[in-house]
């Protein structure tokens, strides 16, 4: 076996044994070590470096807990085959990590999510993802080949502005049974995701200048997609019961609409109480507001039923309601829904049209079998109980390594917990050290509209299995005691 090259530099303050797994790192993702390579012994590299074993029995062992190597008995120590194809560069790691721009130092610029935010490699802590592992490909494939075995001249031209029939009619169903959502099949407007959703709805319903409230803090997609329609936005602060509509109230007659995620409010977790739900219909219908409810992971609770939707109290048609796939299901699916009041529904099917004339129609139609066959509400079910596995996994380990430096914010439902650091570390810098150890957090600081910002993460836990997510809360540990 060739003779491993990892300088060390005795006149630093960092230990051997963190150069040494740093350097091993380092090689594996440079491509220097390949999956299923071997790698010399402890004692071996231990002489090959003029160090004791001590300090690469620790690297060997850091490694180990991470993923990155596997141990067999009787055979020795080998570079796992499982790391993901897109981590297998540095260059690909660095784009985990937030790139200053020009003049902005280490801290991202305000209002504005790291590039961290804009990909989403499929690692531990990374949020966005559901468990794309667990998912019944074989069913799907078997829908799938079925639908293009069946297209025709007449499926394969221009589809419906608004979206497939049977898929809206499915949809309708699910979202009257399972959310409480007083809705019809001709209200369902099929989009490519609830970001899409949220630009069409901006589109839709605002003018330039126009005032759009947010909670505060909020989800950094609804930032940006006001911004692009060129509208101001109004942050209005997220206490224990969900958006102030007091502090809404304050902040004066001519916003135009007001986005909120009440069911499992982002990033903080919160559920608006039924009061506040209320407040904000009866706020709405006095200023002639529109309510965008944006309802993207509510399908998982873990102390109690999923709750019912705000639309779902609407009796003045206020709330537009929006929800996707791409959680309970995968990113790639890329279908989402509008449900549209009456009133608006010629606007926002004129809107659709321009948008981009209609969805593929593949993907929808096999949706349509998998909500009507059963398969949907079958694979909810197993992905509740796995999300708590998971869920309890990170928790577990939060407690036992990161105790002391972490608050736990809530983890009541979703697939992701919020944790605020403690006083002193900084959540942009943070988080680029977890982009370079294999780790995809996202700070919290990037969902503030306003100056005043928390400083702690998003850990998504959705898309790694337990024991990856209890072994990054190692990594997470030691990178936040590196600053402490």
């Amino acid at each position: 076996m060739a003779t491993l090259h990892l300088p060390l530099d005795r006149d630093v303050e960092t230990p051997i044994f963190r150069q040494i797994s740093d350097g091993l790192r380092r090689a594996i993702l440079d491509g220097r070590l390949r999956p299923g390579q071997r790698i010399p012994s402890t004692r071996s590299l231990a002489t090959d470096l003029g160090v004791s074993r001590l300090p690469v029995l620790s690297a060997y062992e850091q490694l180990l807990h991470e993923g990155y190597l596997v141990g067999r008995t009787g055979s020795g120590t080998f570079v796992t085959r499982d790391i993901p194809d897109h981590l297998l560069r540095s260059r690909a790691i660095g784009r985990l990590t937030p790139q200053p721009r020009p003049g902005a130092g280490t801290r991202a610029a305000p209002n504005q999510p790291s590039p961290a935010s804009w990909s989403f490699p499929v690692v531990p802590f990374q949020i966005g993802l559901p468990a794309l592992d667990l998912f019944p490909h074989a069913a799907w494939a078997k829908l799938v080949a079925r639908e293009v075995r069946a297209e025709t001249p007449e499926r394969l031209a221009y589809g419906d502005p608004a979206g497939l029939r049977s898929l809206r009619v499915a949809i309708a169903e699910h979202l009257r049974t399972s959310r409480a959502v007083r809705c019809v099949a001709d209200q369902i407007l099929i989009v490519p995701g609830s970001q899409a959703a949220l630009r069409l709805a901006a589109a839709t319903l605002l003018e330039r200048n126009d005032r759009v409230a947010l909670e505060e803090p909020g989800y950094f997609g609804a930032h940006r997609a006001f911004r692009a329609a060129a509208a101001q936005l109004v942050p209005v602060p997220v206490d224990a019961d969900g958006l102030n509509v007091a502090a809404l109230q304050r902040r004066g007659a001519s916003i135009r609409a007001v986005y909120v995620t009440p069911s499992h409010q982002y990033p903080l977790g919160i559920t608006m109480s039924a009061s506040r739900r209320f407040a904000l219909l009866d706020w709405a219908a006095r200023h002639q507001a529109w309510i965008l409810e944006d309802d993207y992971d509510s399908e998982f609770r873990y102390i109690s039923r999923p709750v019912g939707s705000l639309q779902g109290m609407d009796a003045r048609d206020r709330v537009i309601y929006m929800g996707t796939f791409s959680k309970a299901l995968f990113p790639a699916v890329r279908v989402g829904y509008v449900v549209v009041p009456p009133p608006l529904w010629t606007r926002f099917l004129e809107s659709r049209f321009a948008f981009d004339i209609f969805a593929p129609t593949l993907y929808q139609r096999s949706l349509a079998e998998f909500l009507k066959t059963g398969h949907f509400a079958r694979h909810l079910r197993r992905m509740r109980s796995a999300y708590l596995e998971r869920r309890d996994a990170l928790l577990r380990g939060l407690d036992r390594h990161c105790g002391d430096l972490v608050e736990v914010h809530n983890s009541d439902a979703g697939l992701h917990v919020t944790v605020l650091l403690r006083e002193g570390l900084d959540d942009q810098e943070v988080a680029a050290r977890l982009g370079r150890r294999g780790l995809a957090a996202i700070p919290l600081s990037n969902s503030y509209v306003g100056p005043v910002r928390k400083q702690g993460l998003l850990l998504g836990f959705g898309c790694a299995a337990p024991q990856r997510l209890h072994a990054a809360t190692r990594i997470l540990s030691d990178v936040l005691r590196e600053r402490a």
